[in-house]
């Protein structure tokens, strides 16, 4: 196995990434979320979502209507955690919805049992949560209503907070549904 060299310096929400040869990739994001961007190393541009501490994540890299590689100079167009240009969020929000259907709403998952099942409604009507419980189940009662939530962010960092509230709903929802019986055992869960 060879050495490999990496190092990296942040300047505001960026992060440069540097590898033996220089500047291989920017990130935006951190804990939970984040967008690369390759620089001068092959590749397409990856959103990785996660949750903090559990060493679970998912990654979506980006290749449509792209060049595998951005070349080196210019900065100009490179979307940041603040500012995207509208085409560029929208796309960015769809990539998040898709992760979030894929790994925790999938056919025979955890969540997918939640939504046929009308798991979420029930615990929302049971009238024994706390608001905030309740507030945080209310974003994924349905599959139109967590679309909804993160497609109404305003920016990378909204949708990232957004997505990441998705992911705690689901698995507080998960936690309340199981306590109470109602996800049929056997089945496989999602991965969480």
């Amino acid at each position: 196995m060879g050495f490999r060299f990496r190092r990296s310096a942040r300047l505001g929400p960026l992060r440069f990434n540097f590898a033996k040869g220089g500047l291989s990739s920017i990130s935006v994001g951190g804990r939970g979320a984040s967008f690369n961007i390759p620089v001068a190393r092959s590749g397409s541009p990856r959103t990785t979502v996660g949750i903090p501490g559990t060493g679970l994540s998912w990654s979506v890299e980006h290749s449509p209507d792209r060049p595998a590689v951005i070349p080196a100079g210019s900065a100009a167009g490179l979307p940041n955690s603040r500012r995207l240009r509208p085409g560029q969020l929208d796309a960015f929000k769809q990539s998040l919805l898709g992760v979030l259907q894929q790994e925790l709403f999938a056919a025979g998952s955890e969540g997918a049992q939640l939504w046929e099942n009308g798991s979420v409604s029930r615990l929302l009507g049971d009238g024994s949560l706390s608001p905030r419980t309740a507030g945080l189940l209310a974003l994924i009662e349905t599959p139109e209503a967590m679309e909804g939530y993160l497609m109404r962010a305003q920016s990378q960092d909204d949708a990232k907070r957004r997505t990441q509230r998705c992911i705690e709903a689901m698995q507080e929802a998960s936690r309340l549904a199981a306590s109470k019986g109602w996800l049929a055992t056997g089945r496989s869960s999602g991965s969480i």
